[in-house]
């Protein structure tokens, strides 16, 4: 164990934040399993804490494992699972299974596990963008040359995602869209991309509106969550946000206190998607502020990452993978107070749940990595300076 702490490297406050994050959500996982026990009838309360307890130690592998691995070395990694993950959300789109009564593509099941390969495709996805953005960069590049290699693999992702889940294609696209400006690709150029995908869109729609069978009637869900958060209907989505609010005003400024919660037991999946309002019901505002924070404080940590590294790819490769855990936490907790329609996203490091947990592992892992980069070079300039090679060389004569 002493050995395998002596091997960990990188940005310890990010390591920190991180262990600090998985740590707490043992407590609002365990309470909110009591839904999945008594109102779902799956498992046992001991049961899903240690489920939950398996998925987090492996992730925590993932980013072990992941963060020893030399920065440069996810460029080809990123060309080798392009086409597997084409590949895999080829076949969950048309062989995906339902899981606790989610949508039927999401899912792929795999030898002794349940994937979800839209969690994969934005790591992946935005290691791929990243490579391409160095590789361009200073050069004045036309769009044409880029359509081939970097947008046809980008609507390929978001495509096959876009028919079962929304707002992770939708997501995705945005992430993609942010890195390219922040790589420099030319804003008249994401202009053209994001018409196109409008466009794209508006042609899906089209068609899943003349052909509702086809898409498993996705399009009504999108347009009932949208009405209702523009009317304040009273659909399934109303009955979700009713609850979060309720559970939200009865935590007050302290909480009800841990495993406390009332809604737990009524508002559908308050361990995953809406696992943030049960928090502040039992932590109450100063809660949810702190856990807030704790996001910031982990965005802070990867924009300080990102602005230490020596090489472009380092840069881009640390807010591609890193700034989408951020938005999707602040999207998730902007769903349970109303600030935003129902998208169905957890809560990073916090939501139960083993894919989501080991994808955001991944790309903590990889931030980790380039953080640990980032330290070498630090330490070599160091000893650079505390053996100057001209004193070496003198004391040598």
């Amino acid at each position: 164990m002493l050995a395998l702490f002596k091997n960990i490297s990188g940005d310890k406050a990010l390591w920190a934040v991180v262990a600090l994050l998985g740590l707490f959500s043992f407590l609002p996982v365990y309470s909110a399993s009591s839904n999945l026990v008594y109102v779902v009838g799956s498992g046992t309360p001991i049961g899903h804490l240690v489920k939950h307890a398996v998925f987090l130690v492996f992730g925590f592998g993932i980013i072990y494992g992941t963060h020893r691995i030399p920065t440069h070395f996810f460029k080809g990694l990123s060309l080798i699972a392009m086409p597997v993950l084409i590949v895999l959300l080829i076949i969950t789109l048309f062989q995906g299974s339902s899981v606790d009564g989610t949508n039927a593509s999401r899912w792929i099941r795999l030898p002794f596990v349940k994937f979800q390969t839209s969690t994969m495709a934005a790591v992946v996805l935005m290691i791929y963008v990243a490579r391409y953005l160095t590789k361009i960069k200073d050069k004045n590049i036309r769009f044409k040359e880029s359509i081939l290699p970097l947008w046809v693999p980008v609507f390929m992702v978001v495509g096959l995602i876009l028919p079962a889940n929304f707002s992770t294609a939708a997501i995705i696209f945005s992430m993609v869209l942010m890195l390219c400006f922040i790589g420099g690709y030319p804003i008249k150029y994401l202009l053209s991309i994001i018409g196109s995908g409008l466009v794209a869109l508006t042609l899906f729609v089209l068609v899943a509106k003349v052909a509702p069978d086809s898409f498993s009637n996705r399009v009504d869900t999108w347009e009932s969550r949208v009405k209702n958060f523009l009317s304040g209907e009273d659909t399934k989505e109303g009955y979700q946000i009713e609850r979060a609010k309720i559970a939200i005003a009865t935590g007050g400024l302290f909480g009800n206190g841990a495993g406390k919660s009332v809604q737990k037991n009524f508002l559908p999946q308050s361990s995953s998607d809406f696992i943030y309002a049960i928090i502040v019901e039992e932590y109450g505002l100063l809660g949810g502020v702190a856990l807030m924070v704790f996001f910031l404080f982990l965005l802070f940590r990867i924009v300080v990452i990102a602005n230490g590294s020596a090489t472009i790819f380092g840069k881009l490769l640390a807010l591609g993978v890193g700034l989408p855990i951020i938005f999707q936490a602040l999207i998730n907790m902007a769903v349970a107070v109303e600030l935003f329609p129902v998208t169905g996203q957890n809560l990073p490091l916090i939501s139960s749940g083993g894919t989501s947990a080991w994808m955001t592992c991944l790309a903590i892992g990889i931030v980790l990595s380039v953080s640990n980069k980032n330290h070498e070079k630090t330490k070599s300039s160091y000893e650079m300076e505390e053996h100057n090679p001209l004193e070496i060389l003198s004391g040598q004569l």
